[in-house]
């Protein structure tokens, strides 16, 4: 059966964003998470107002820089919303572009497993937001548990397949500290994660409650 997925927006042509060479930005609407500084809230808006896509419409839109994609070992980032839960779609759409394009995700990875088991042998990096280690601030900033994104990283390392994920951790003003981040990445080191990104949000929606 031939999936289909609603998506926000669909960025090209940016350079050393998301990985190595030319990438496009695609994002999908749904999010599991209500962050209190969401970057995409357009994510949460209604469903209707977004256009409708197959794998194949896709893949026939972002192909027209198929030369850029192979010449700099770019290709498409998956982003959101959360863009696990579009497993099937994105399945779909590995086997319409092949092994040569470069495939990474933007997650949070607060989806259940079985999206995570699907993407594994189709996804090449995993940009994965961590909000924080600790599920008191996570839920307190995210209005969700963290559990299923401890049990998917769980998961991801037993496969060893730490080198291919990027952690992102971000000191998030009046949610966390620069401490709390510093025991996230200790926590992401146990489990043989080695790649970081730290950063600090700055504030440009107003807080939804």
């Amino acid at each position: 059966m031939t999936a289909q997925a609603p998506i926000i927006g669909i960025v090209r042509h940016r350079l050393t964003t998301d990985g190595d060479g030319v990438t496009t930005l695609v994002a999908f609407h749904t999010c599991t998470l209500r962050c209190k500084f969401c970057l995409n809230p357009q994510s949460l808006e209604k469903l209707e107002d977004f256009p409708i896509y197959t794998p194949q419409q896709l893949y026939d839109e972002v192909a027209i820089d198929n030369i850029y994609f192979l010449a700099t070992g770019g290709g498409i980032t998956f982003g959101g919303g959360e863009p696990c839960l579009r497993s099937d779609f994105i399945t779909q759409f590995r086997d319409l572009c092949g092994d040569q394009w470069n495939l990474s995700i933007e997650t949070a990875l607060n989806v259940p497993q079985h999206h995570i088991e699907r993407l594994l042998p189709v996804i090449n990096r995993w940009i994965i937001d961590i909000k924080d280690m600790n599920p008191l601030i996570y839920e307190h900033y995210t209005q969700k548990n963290n559990n299923l994104t401890m049990n998917n990283l769980q998961f991801i390392a037993k496969q060893g397949l730490q080198e291919r994920a990027m952690l992102r951790i971000p000191l998030i003003p009046g949610h966390n500290t620069a401490d709390d981040c510093n025991r996230s990445q200790a926590a992401l080191q146990a489990m043989g994660f080695t790649q970081f990104d730290r950063f600090t949000y700055r504030q440009v929606n107003k807080e939804t409650s």
